[in-house]
């Protein structure tokens, strides 16, 4: 049990492109497990490890985030990266928050997907030791699957990072489903929450001819 009286606070980052049910999801498993106060969600302003020539402009993926968690007192939408623009690295955004919260538990949620890529982040051992971070099992990239030598970085990092994933509500939604849907002319109802499938329709973002 973790100390009631110590704020213990989740970030939780990435392109929300669109945001979508299983963000949500994956947010709330990481509060249950974690017993966390609140979660920072993070749009990204340039990805360092993604394709962008999907990527909309971050005022609609800050605006979609918002909307998405208006509602629950224990989500919060930080513009923090959007604001430094440039490339997003987690390591000068996760430094910035201790800076900025000297006293409280800072933990960072990735997805289970992200495990074999750790090696490849900026200053990734830095990171490590200025954060706790979470692992939500995503699926395809269950625990019982991955093997501690593909995760490449120095003992005793792999055994620790597998010991902190979580299984609580895997979802197959991916925001690359959603965006193709959106091309195709399909329905996204219950994928994405009502307020942000409103905002994509009056913005007509992911189509193939927007003006914008």
């Amino acid at each position: 049990m973790q100390n009631p009286s110590k704020h213990r606070l989740g970030v939780f980052g990435g392109t929300f492109n669109p945001i979508h049910l299983g963000h949500l999801l994956i947010a709330q498993d990481a509060i249950d497990a974690f017993e966390l106060t609140s979660i920072l969600f993070m749009p990204c302003a340039t990805p360092p490890h993604k394709q962008k020539s999907s990527l909309i402009p971050a005022r609609h993926r800050l605006a979609m985030v918002e909307a998405a968690i208006e509602a629950d007192i224990n989500f919060e939408p930080s513009d923090l990266e959007i604001q430094r623009g440039g490339v997003s690295y987690s390591y000068v955004t996760m430094s910035e928050i201790r800076q900025l919260h000297p006293d409280t538990d800072i933990l960072f949620i990735i997805g289970s997907d992200s495990l074999c890529e750790l090696h490849l982040w900026k200053n990734i051992y830095k990171l490590l030791d200025i954060c706790e971070l979470v692992i939500i099992e995503r699926p395809g990239y269950e625990r019982k699957t991955i093997d501690p030598a593909s995760i490449l970085l120095d003992p005793p990092w792999p055994d620790k990072l597998l010991a902190n994933i979580v299984s609580r509500h895997p979802v197959g939604i991916s925001s690359t489903d959603v965006r193709y849907r959106i091309a195709e002319g399909m329905c996204i109802r219950h994928l994405v929450p009502r307020a942000v499938e409103v905002y994509i329709a009056e913005h007509r973002l992911y189509r193939p001819f927007r003006s914008e």
